[in-house]
């Protein structure tokens, strides 16, 4: 008999979990094949420092145990000043959060094969109809997501997937303990997740101390080895010489302590993406990418790319006959770019800005913050050009200047967005 469901997953993160959830609490017959152990799930893939905010958790029914703190503040931090905002949030126990979404989705019915390597899509006259796995396995579905992150074996297959090595951030984290997280010459970070500009730390990039309770803390950095980190970086220095720089060098870490086996390490392409779908097929997560540019939080779009996913995937299945062709998966396309990401490329272009900026620009930028109503903020965070404008000052015109240059040699400003965002 053939091997056959509705929908194929490749992929169980939380991206691929949620889909599987979503579609199952709908009665379709899902199948998610994830590439480690069961025993050992998740231990490879447990790399977000899964920082998120309750608009998530509230939205996927997310339970409180997989929180280690809630936050109320979100800190902004430069070489010699700061912003505080106030923001709800969570820090996740991020194995915790994937083994609830697993769980959860095959209680609600969804089938899960654990040392399932992924590896190419079996199509039948250009459209896809399953997947190969463990060398000889097929499996057959009217549907294949692929949910597995950079590696994407199936969307680079296909064609969908186009991301790009000079747009790869890379991370690196622990956890600790014995953080002053109210020290005396920094701002208080007591329930708080912090964010570092500091090219002196993270060249081209940020780190971050989220607090998770007591004396503990996530503790990293993450930058992309681009020019911007290149004009920056010291040589000789990886990533994790950073770390260790800034450990010895803020108080706050004096008297702290690495958790034992607490260190996520990971990656993940901050792009604008291509195509997203193609007939029986559909990528989400970070197979497409979907992480936010401007602040990194990926959880929370991860889930939303998963959630348009089943939408479509419920529309194309349930006419009869189903209609599962490239103009029907666009559907999720549409829902990817109107709600998972709207303004995506407009916050690339800030982001990339925000990276060339040099310190002392950064601490102007908190003095700027302090000035701005929250209104403005919030469409700031929205992506608004428009709004983005009131943190300008003419002396910032060489370095647009310079942004600007270098979006046309990449061939790739788009027009629009760029007018909005350098217009003076």
């Amino acid at each position: 008999m053939t091997d056959r469901y509705d929908v194929v997953i490749a992929g169980a993160g939380p991206a691929g979990a949620q889909c599987a959830r979503d579609l199952a609490s709908r009665n379709y017959d899902v199948l998610v094949l994830e590439t480690e152990s069961e025993d050992d799930f998740p231990r490879q893939s447990n790399k977000s420092t899964a920082g998120t905010f309750p608009s998530m958790m509230a939205s996927f029914a997310i339970p409180d145990d997989v929180v280690m703190n809630y936050t109320d503040t979100v800190v902004l931090e430069s070489p010699n000043n700061s912003y505080a905002h106030g923001q709800p949030g969570a820090v996740l126990e991020f194995a915790d959060f994937k083994r609830f979404l697993v769980r959860d989705s095959r209680e609600k019915g969804a089938t899960y094969r654990f040392d399932a390597r992924v590896s190419k899509p079996i199509t039948e006259g250009g459209d896809v109809v399953g997947v190969k796995y463990d060398g000889d396995e097929e499996v057959y579905a009217d549907i294949v997501v692929d949910a597995t992150g950079p590696s994407a074996p199936l969307a680079k297959e296909l064609g969908i997937s186009d991301l790009k090595r000079n747009h790869q951030a890379i991370g690196v984290e622990w956890e600790f303990e014995g953080i002053e997280v109210n020290h005396p010459d920094y701002p208080d970070l007591r329930d708080a997740m912090m964010l570092r500009l500091d090219h002196d730390l993270a060249p081209g990039g940020y780190s971050w101390i989220f607090h998770t309770g007591g004396d503990t803390a996530k503790v990293g950095l993450c930058y992309i080895q681009n020019e911007y980190h290149d004009q920056y970086a010291r040589d000789g220095m990886g990533i994790d010489d950073y770390l260790d720089y800034w450990l010895e060098n803020d108080a706050r870490f004096e008297n702290a302590q690495r958790l034992e086996g607490k260190q996520h390490r990971g990656s993940a392409h901050i792009q604008q993406p291509g195509r997203l779908s193609t007939d029986s097929f559909m990528a989400i997560g970070d197979t497409v990418p979907t992480i936010d540019p401007l602040w990194g939080e990926g959880i929370h779009k991860g889930m939303k790319s998963a959630r348009a996913a089943a939408i479509t995937a419920d529309r194309s299945l349930t006419p009869e006959p189903s209609d599962t062709s490239a103009e029907m998966m666009e559907t999720y396309d549409d829902l990817w770019h109107s709600e998972v990401a709207p303004k995506a490329r407009t916050r690339l272009l800030m982001t990339e800005l925000l990276y060339l900026a040099p310190n002392e620009r950064y601490d102007r930028l908190m003095s700027d913050l302090h000035e701005v109503d929250g209104d403005s903020l919030s469409e700031i965070n929205g992506g608004n050009p428009l709004a983005f404008r009131k943190l300008m000052h003419l002396d910032d015109l060489p370095m647009l200047a310079e942004f600007a240059r270098n979006k046309l040699e990449e061939q790739s400003i788009p027009s629009v967005a760029a007018s909005a965002l350098l217009k003076r």
